[in-house]
């Protein structure tokens, strides 16, 4: 995770929240280049750094329903992260609910998810 590693809260805070979205929909897309079995070890650390990102944004939101919801998401990661094969249809189911977190965000969907 080294491009993440000296993200600061407060760095991390000076971004919209459609940005900080649109920051972990980047690395889940980048883990959907990588669900083929070669690629495991580079797709589990795109997860990571979805996984980290989405602590900072948990971290530096207030909005208690937000966060709620942001947990719920991250469990979701947790699971891709944590599973030994590819799982492209989780993937890409917890890619579209990333986007809706957003009306911007939402934007994407079409461009991203099959």
């Amino acid at each position: 995770m080294a491009q993440h590693a000296g993200l600061s809260t407060e760095k991390w805070a000076s971004f919209s929240l459609d940005q900080q979205v649109l920051m972990i929909a980047n690395e889940m897309h980048r883990a959907s280049k990588l669900l083929d079995a070669e690629n495991r070890d580079r797709r589990r650390n795109a997860y990571e750094r979805v996984l980290a990102l989405t602590d900072l944004t948990i971290a530096v939101n207030t909005r208690r329903n937000l966060r709620h919801e942001l947990l719920r998401w991250r469990d979701l990661a947790a699971e891709l992260f944590i599973s030994e094969s590819a799982q492209s249809q989780q993937h890409f189911a917890a890619l579209r609910v990333l986007l809706l977190f957003t009306p911007e965000a939402a934007k994407q969907r079409r461009f991203i998810c099959p």
